[in-house]
């Protein structure tokens, strides 16, 4: 409950009953505490200021990670004081602000929004008709207005490095030196050759000078 407002029984009830049922509705995606009545179950800090919002949300996961404040209000309490001391704080956190209301005070708190400058990422209104509550959203901020929530840091594999293929000049460079016994074998077989021809040369000048 708001520290600024006491609300008769009656519309403190219907209240409290809005929370229980959007309670069952945010279970399906996050962790939902409720501070219904004077109850202090969970808070958000603002700044140095610990509050407590009707419902807040957290992710599932181990860290629990703020996910949205919920705020519903009745007739009485969409007004100038509870959207400077409540509506604003929540819509400046790192996380959604969704705000809930009768439909009789929906064009009053369109214009408190904009008066303060609240940016409500969904607003609805609820309905109640004998045992049944009816939630309608009648606006939603555009992506560009929308907090940006603090992701989990991504966890990184590391991956193993393919070996590089080896350059053509570099397979080249490899090949095994030859031998000492390959060397002088062919050493003596170009001996043998440059010795050859002198012969053949003094054969032909023979045969000319006959």
């Amino acid at each position: 409950m708001s520290p600024i407002l006491v609300r008769p029984v009656r519309e403190q009830f219907e209240h409290d009953r809005v929370i229980r049922l959007l309670q069952a509705r945010y279970k399906r995606k996050f962790d939902v505490v409720i501070n219904p009545g004077a109850e202090q179950n969970a808070s958000v800090a603002v700044g140095e200021l610990a509050m407590f919002p009707d419902l807040v949300l957290f992710s599932p996961e181990r860290g629990r990670r703020l996910q949205g404040t919920v705020e519903v209000e009745t007739g009485e309490s969409v007004n100038t004081l509870e959207a400077m001391a409540q509506w604003g704080p929540f819509s400046r956190l790192r996380a959604p602000f969704f705000l809930y209301v009768p439909p009789n005070a929906l064009d009053t708190a369109r214009r408190l929004c904009a008066e303060h400058q609240v940016v409500a990422s969904e607003i609805w209104t609820y309905h109640m008709a004998a045992d049944q509550v009816r939630f309608t959203m009648v606006h939603r901020a555009p992506e560009s207005q929308q907090p940006r929530m603090k992701s989990e840091p991504a966890v990184k594999h590391a991956k193993a490095e393919k070996p590089k293929p080896e350059k053509k000049g570099a397979a080249k460079s490899v090949k095994a030196a030859p031998s000492k016994t390959a060397t002088k074998a062919a050493a003596k077989k170009t001996a043998a050759r440059k010795a050859v021809k002198p012969q053949k040369a003094a054969k032909k000048a023979k045969g000319r000078r006959r």
